[in-house]
């Protein structure tokens, strides 16, 4: 079943579109299944749920942080993640700055957008993003490579169609600014319900777990 859902999903997007499975609350073989069916990008929401399982998979694979990241965490998902797509505050910043000096390393980071201003939600509000921006291109070991947004979770995908577009117009805007550490690559956007209308608005990045492994228990 995965492996027909994976094939099926890569069929239905263009070939620019980096598919990010989902793997919060899913098993080892099911992500095995994922890799197998073609998936080379996983996201996990909590850093202790992958430090379990990446110790466990038998593949190589290319794992994003796709969660709110405590500060306390920051070491352990800087062994774990080849990208962190939920930088969201100052503090944090510094934080993933002076740990990733520690460990000699620069790690790719996206900012993440809170476009529906959601209380319940993180992210940094679109008229802040800018002096986030800048606090990352002084830092050496943060390389900024995009935004990443969520969007309503359920309902009308087409209620998340304002969002992905003012978080694409910020993304163009900070293209253009030239500044150090900074390239924009990646614009992260979309959910199983929604993957679709956010590729519509510019996404080359989307998480996906539903569509891929079925319902979470």
């Amino acid at each position: 079943m995965i492996e027909k859902a994976v094939e099926q999903l890569l069929k239905d997007i263009p070939e620019y579109v980096t598919v990010v499975a989902a793997a919060k609350t899913r098993t080892v073989a099911e992500v095995e299944a994922a890799f197998r069916a073609g998936i080379r990008h996983f996201g996990h929401n909590y850093v202790q749920e992958a430090q379990a399982m990446i110790s466990q998979v038998n593949f190589k694979a290319n794992w994003h942080m796709i969660g709110h990241l405590q500060r306390n965490k920051v070491n352990a998902a800087l062994h774990l993640f080849n990208l962190i797509e939920t930088v969201d505050s100052i503090r944090l910043v510094k934080e993933i700055e002076k740990r990733a000096a520690q460990q000699e390393k620069t790690i790719p980071v996206l900012i993440e957008i809170n476009s529906g201003r959601e209380e319940n939600k993180s992210g940094v509000l679109p008229e802040q993003v800018d002096e986030l921006v800048q606090a990352v291109s002084a830092f050496e070991h943060l390389h900024l490579e995009g935004l990443m947004t969520m969007g309503p979770r359920f309902g009308d995908p087409e209620e998340s169609r304002p969002y992905f577009i003012e978080t694409r117009r910020i993304f163009e805007r900070l293209e253009n600014l030239n500044l150090p550490n900074v390239q924009m690559r990646y614009l992260s956007m979309g959910m199983s319900n929604s993957y679709r209308v956010a590729i519509d608005e510019g996404a080359n990045v989307i998480r996906v777990g539903t569509l891929i492994f079925g319902s979470r228990d």
